[in-house]
């Protein structure tokens, strides 16, 4: 088949377009037995339909985290109509810059944490953590401690997939085959207060403050670079640290002058209630990375937000031999300014935390199930761990799956599994009547689940 023209493409079967799809498209954690494919053709508000017409109720956030503002919003497309008519791009290298990329910058470091006003521009979450990563090395290095090479984070944390930010996350399977990875790279436990099995019976955070001091004793504080993490883990499943955990990691990184880096890819522009999340988790982060709800989704952006004196010091002698080609991207910085107006205007920064409430009752019965073992809410985001026993919390990796294919397939809603949980992340302008809808579809299909992983016949 040949593609003659944008106009043959819009008159495609669903079949078809399945079909190109299979030949020609690699996807993001792709098996080649998923021969299954969902083609989204349009959205709006909380819902996308696809090739065959179907309409969904999107309870993921574009299946990732994001579309804060929801679906199709005309305001956005006209503020990317608008820029790309004046100057779609320029290069941002060297003394050049564009107004939007230079208004975007002051309005994220007006909404940051106090001491947060430097911003360097990427093209999403992966590389805004390969970013603060160098940033890190590069700052101690100019300040006359270059071994300061190490990186902690933390098993189950998700931090991207390139070859930096890869090294980071801390999932296996995202790293096997693929040759080495980066050195100087250290991971410990994270905080999953549900599985206490993890700490031998000792409270969370001291188990975790005693195994991350040992661990710094152990590599040599005076080479570790940077500590990274996220504000709440979503890619294990959104889980919420214990309210001293991240107060407690913070002094005694400082104590060593190790800095903190803040992944809020997934958290940061309302999804948990807050602008960023870090702050009120009491984590004080020398930098930030962003992306995702940056701009909505609607135009791909990331970026490091960083203390002053960080960005003085990677910027001096031979500066920051560090940058991408759509750097600033003009008509992304205008997009995502145009996203953080309505997502100001909208109160949708306050509406994670109401939808968060709404999720949670409509959820309350579900909690009870036999194979649910904990609902993790967290703002507009929510894990519900599936177990085969809720006395011995044993992973129910396959009842994941099956729940959010039946979900999709017959009730018209889509989750996302992750592991043995199935994650919520709406559109933050998700209404009540959805979220009951979305709540009472999970909690039908739960109740049918077996210790197996399968669903009994409705």
């Amino acid at each position: 088949m040949t593609i003659a023209s944008t106009a043959r493409t819009q008159s495609m079967s669903a079949a078809e377009l399945e079909d190109l799809d299979r030949r020609h498209l690699i996807h993001p954690h792709q098996r080649s037995a998923q021969n299954e494919r969902h083609v989204m053709v349009r959205g709006e508000g909380c819902h996308v339909w696809d090739a065959h017409g179907t309409r969904y109720l999107d309870m993921t956030g574009a299946a990732n985290w994001l579309a804060q503002v929801g679906h199709g919003r005309p305001e956005l497309a006209e503020a990317a109509a608008r820029q790309t008519s004046e100057l779609e791009y320029f290069t941002s290298f060297d003394v050049y810059s564009n107004d939007k990329s230079i208004l975007l910058a002051a309005r994220i470091a007006d909404l940051a944490p106090e001491g947060l006003d430097r911003v360097f521009f990427t093209n999403g979450g992966s590389e805004s953590v390969d970013t603060a990563i160098k940033a890190a090395r590069l700052f101690h290095s100019r300040r006359g401690e270059p071994d300061r090479t190490w990186i902690i984070s933390r098993r189950f944390g998700y931090h991207g997939v390139t070859y930096g930010a890869g090294s980071a996350s801390g999932f296996d399977h995202l790293q096997f085959g693929a040759g080495p990875f980066l050195p100087n790279f250290e991971k410990v436990t994270p905080p999953l207060p549900y599985h206490r099995e993890l700490y031998g019976g000792e409270d969370p955070t001291d188990f975790l403050l005693r195994e991350l001091e040992e661990t710094l004793t152990r590599i040599g504080p005076e080479r570790v670079a940077a500590m990274i993490g996220e504000p709440v883990m979503g890619g294990a499943g959104v889980v919420p640290p214990p309210d001293d955990y991240w107060p407690r990691v913070r002094d005694l990184l400082s104590r060593h002058g190790i800095l903190l880096i803040a992944d809020e890819v997934v958290t940061a522009f309302g999804r948990t209630g807050a602008w960023f999340d870090s702050a009120r988790r009491g984590m004080a982060p020398d930098m930030i990375v962003m992306a995702k709800g940056l701009t909505s989704g609607y135009a791909p952006l990331g970026a490091v937000l960083m203390r002053t004196d960080i960005g003085d010091g990677i910027t001096e002698d031979q500066g920051f031999a560090h940058g991408f080609t759509y750097f600033g991207h003009a008509t992304s910085c205008a997009i995502a300014l145009a996203n953080l107006d309505l997502i100001e205007k909208e109160g949708l920064v306050d509406r994670a935390r109401q939808i968060g409430g709404w999720l949670r009752e409509g959820l309350a019965s579900a909690a009870e199930l036999p194979h649910v073992g904990e609902i993790r809410v967290a703002g507009a985001m929510v894990g519900i761990e599936l177990v085969v026993s809720r006395d011995t919390r044993e992973p129910l990796f396959a009842g994941a799956g099956a729940a959010t294919a039946e979900l999709r397939d017959v009730h018209q809603v889509i989750t996302r599994d992750y592991g043995n949980t199935i994650v919520l992340a709406p559109p933050l302008v998700l209404d009540r009547d959805d979220a009951a809808r979305a709540t009472r579809a999970i909690t039908e299909v739960l109740a049918r689940l077996d210790g197996d992983g399968g669903l009994r016949p409705r």
